[in-house]
């Protein structure tokens, strides 16, 4: 797929843990530039690692564990880590692109952020929007949280493997993607709808507001639904990230797991 719209990240970045290391040797491991695991770590899911990384041509470091914790900090490591060149930002124009690339699936779901602020939910999105299976995620280029040192680490390497889109009119964005055939539904707390009322199995874009203010005016107007996560206790409203994943894992629901 072209992308030469997008500008390449500088440097490599840091990810951690078993299943963010083993998805990238799985998926990407081209962009794998270092590898290691604590000296003493031998068991099944560290030697699947290992002969993942071998197939690829990949060297494993043999870390001391003591300084493999100085080196990352207070995370929840599980003794592997790798270093990776950062996954490009796409376009709008390359969201596009997928949308009509022939292997990606005929019902894509896309999560997309009017507004979302806070780095560490900007993290978190990722991080379940990866898990759920989605293609891409889509912020606003202005007043929006990018993708930083920060967001990366709350996603736990999924900020390595779902692409962000920075567009620079995010209505307009969507308009684009209900044209290439994708169903645009927003959720706030007040949408005449229940999440579990509304066919989300087709291609579908997943929008949610930033926090406090929801959906922006323009954004809720260009949405096909608006609808609502049930809520049972005195909180008026949920942490965006929460509602994020609600939503996406009840679109995951309706298409079956």
């Amino acid at each position: 797929m072209k992308r030469s719209h997008a500008p390449r990240p500088q440097g490599s970045q840091t990810i951690y843990g078993l299943h963010a290391v083993r998805v990238m040797l799985q998926k990407h491991p081209q962009r794998i530039t270092a590898l290691r695991v604590t000296e003493r770590r031998d068991d099944p899911r560290i030697r699947e690692l290992d002969e993942l990384a071998r197939r690829q041509g990949i060297p494993i470091e043999r870390v001391d564990a003591h300084r493999f914790a100085q080196q990352l900090g207070d995370v929840a490591h599980q003794g592997v880590a790798a270093q990776v060149d950062p996954l490009p930002p796409w376009s709008e124009d390359e969201l596009l692109t997928a949308l009509a690339d022939e292997q990606i699936p005929r019902s894509p779901l896309i999560l997309a952020l009017d507004g979302v602020q806070d780095p560490h939910n900007l993290g978190a999105c990722l991080r379940t929007a990866d898990a759920c299976g989605a293609l891409a995620v889509v912020v606003p280029r202005d007043r929006a949280a990018q993708v930083t040192p920060v967001v990366r680490k709350v996603a736990v390497g999924a900020a390595e493997t779902t692409p962000v889109v920075t567009v620079t009119n995010l209505v307009r964005t969507l308009k684009l993607l209900k044209d290439a055939g994708l169903w645009v539904i927003g959720a706030d707390a007040h949408g005449p709808q229940r999440a579990d009322e509304v066919d989300l199995k087709g291609g579908v874009v997943l929008v949610l507001g930033a926090e406090g203010a929801g959906l922006r005016h323009l954004t809720r107007q260009t949405c096909d639904w608006v609808v609502r996560l049930p809520q049972l206790g005195a909180v008026e409203s949920l942490n965006v990230s929460v509602a994020a994943g609600m939503l996406l894992y009840e679109a995951v629901r309706q298409r079956g797991g």
